[in-house]
C-alpha cells in the first residue's frame, strides 16, 4: 500500500519514470535505450518503496497502557540526550533521537495517546538529518501531547535533499498510540522529548520500527 500523504510526489516521478521509458523505446542508440530503461526502471522502484505505507500491529500493552512510549517513525537511534526543552516541556527532558535513511518508511505515528496541546511548523536550512544541530535549524514540526502520565514532545525533521513535513495534526485532536501523523520526506530525523524521570527501553545504534516498538516508560507517579 503507498501512502496517502506522497500522492503528489508519487504522480510526479512516476510521471517522469513513465517519461524516461518511453524515450527509451523511441531512441534508436541503445546505450541511451538502455540508460532511460534503466533510469525509469530505478526510479520507478525507488517511488514504491519509498512511500510505502506497511500495515502495523500497535502493541496491545501500548493500547492498554498510556504511559508507554513507542516509536513514531521507523529508524536507527542516534541520540539520547537529557537537556532543557523550552517549547513545550519547559524544563529538564530527555531526548530519544532517531534517523530514517531514503530507505526506511517515513509515514509517523503518535508515539502516545493523548491530547495535542501544542502545534508549529517552523521553515529552515538544510543540514543533514543526523547533524545535531538539524533539531533547531532545519525545517520542522513541533508537537506536544498530554496524557494523565505527563507531557510529549516530538519533532519531524527533514534534511538535505527535500524540505517537505506532512502533518496531519492540530491543537484539540485527540491520538490514540500508532495513529499515523503524517510524513516526513527523502532523508529525515525524529526527535522525541519525555519529563526527566521517563525509562528509557531502547540505546543507541537500535533499529526502531514506527508503531511497533516500545522505547520509553512514563512514569506513572505523576
Amino acid at each position: 500500500m503507498l501512502t496517502k500523504y506522497g500522492t503528489d510526489n508519487i504522480l510526479i516521478m512516476l510521471g517522469i519514470a513513465a517519461i524516461m521509458l518511453i524515450s527509451g523505446y523511441f531512441v534508436e542508440n541503445k546505450f541511451l535505450t538502455y540508460t532511460f530503461v534503466v533510469l525509469g526502471l530505478i526510479l520507478t522502484l525507488f517511488t514504491l518503496w519509498f512511500f510505502r505505507d506497511p500495515d502495523r500491529t500497535i502493541p496491545v500493552e501500548a493500547l492498554n497502557d498510556e504511559s508507554l512510549v513507542i516509536s513514531p517513525a521507523d529508524g536507527k537511534i542516534v541520540q539520547i540526550e537529557v537537556e532543557n526543552e523550552r517549547h513545550y516541556i519547559k524544563g529538564e527532558s530527555k531526548r530519544i533521537s532517531i534517523f530514517l535513511s531514503p530507505i526506511d518508511v517515513h509515514v509517523n505515528r503518535t508515539p502516545v495517546s493523548g491530547t495535542v496541546e501544542f502545534y508549529e511548523y517552523v521553515p529552515g536550512d538544510y543540514l543533514v538529518a543526523y547533524h545535531p544541530k538539524s533539531s533547531e535549524k532545519n525545517e520542522h514540526s513541533r508537537i506536544g501531547v498530554k496524557n494523565k502520565y505527563g507531557k510529549v514532545f516530538y519533532k519531524q525533521i527533514v534534511g538535505l535533499v527535500a524540505r517537505r513535513i506532512v502533518c496531519d495534526l492540530k491543537v484539540g485532536d485527540t491520538l490514540t498510540v500508532g495513529d499515523k501523523i503524517g510524513m516526513m520526506k527523502f532523508g529525515s530525523r525524529m526527535d522525541i522529548a519525555m519529563e526527566p524521570d521517563t525509562e528509557v527501553l531502547v540505546k543507541i545504534g537500535d533499529r526502531v520500527v514506527a508503531g511497533k516498538t516500545i522505547i520509553a516508560k512514563l512514569n506513572k507517579s505523576n
